[in-house]
């Protein structure tokens, strides 16, 4: 294995704490580090993917981007996981609500996550692989969030390959199955946690409803994400 840091990640071995929240915008983990972190300091900004480290409650916390997309988030959760050992990555990010009872705001606890990515095919199973949760962080998670009075909703979730879909049935396909809703990096960091034998929640805000064209201001956005950023940083609190 590779010695840090790496092309991808400036940080030297011991600037990565062990639990890693992660959204997809840089510029979010900018935010949530001047916010909510106590004396944070920049560790990366190799391709602007901005990573800070600092603590949260007394509890030493990393905020990085992941970027868009599976085999962004791929690249940065397995140097994470296997070059700065990291135990916990958190995602934190955006999602489409597909399921009817999902609204506008809801925060999702990701406890799986279908695909309609060819990622998992690199290591060579002999069979489907399930994607899942690691099922403390949700456990935690959803507690976090009873006690901070946020509604959550626990389900299955879509990471998507496609954004802009040819097929506009093909929401409805998955929408029968009982998927919450959509997003692009879910599977692929759960794939990643499983085979390096570490932890991973995703947490989604729903930001739009793709079936009914209904979505959020940047600004009730920005309002909406803090409730489930709070959530994750609760979960970091209590260690991995």
């Amino acid at each position: 294995m590779p010695k840090t840091p790496t092309p991808h990640n400036a940080a030297k071995a011991g600037d990565i704490a062990k639990t890693v929240l992660m959204p997809g915008d840089p510029l979010r983990a900018r935010y949530i580090a001047e916010k909510y972190l106590d004396d944070a300091r920049c560790v990366n900004e190799v391709r602007n993917m901005l990573a800070f480290t600092g603590t949260y409650q007394g509890s030493p916390v990393t905020v990085m981007g992941h970027g868009m997309g599976m085999p962004s988030v791929g690249i940065y959760s397995y140097e994470l996981y296997n070059f700065y050992d990291v135990d916990v990555i958190l995602r934190i990010g955006s999602a489409g609500a597909y399921a009817d009872e999902v609204e506008l705001r809801d925060v999702i606890a990701a406890q799986g996550a279908c695909t309609d990515s060819r990622y998992v095919h690199q290591f060579n199973l002999p069979g489907d692989f399930a994607p899942i949760a690691s099922y403390d962080l949700l456990e935690r998670a959803v507690a976090a969030a009873r006690a901070q009075g946020v509604p959550i909703r626990v389900g299955n979730v879509l990471s998507s390959d496609v954004f802009y879909d040819e097929d506009p049935s093909c929401a409805l396909a998955w929408k029968k199955m009982g998927v919450l809703a959509v997003e692009m990096e879910a599977a692929a960091l759960y794939m990643n946690a499983a085979r390096a034998g570490k932890k991973a929640l995703c947490l989604l805000t729903v930001s739009d409803k793709p079936l009914t064209g209904e979505g959020l201001s940047a600004e009730e956005r920005q309002t909406s994400f803090n409730h489930m950023m709070e959530i994750a940083l609760a979960v970091a609190a209590n260690g991995a």
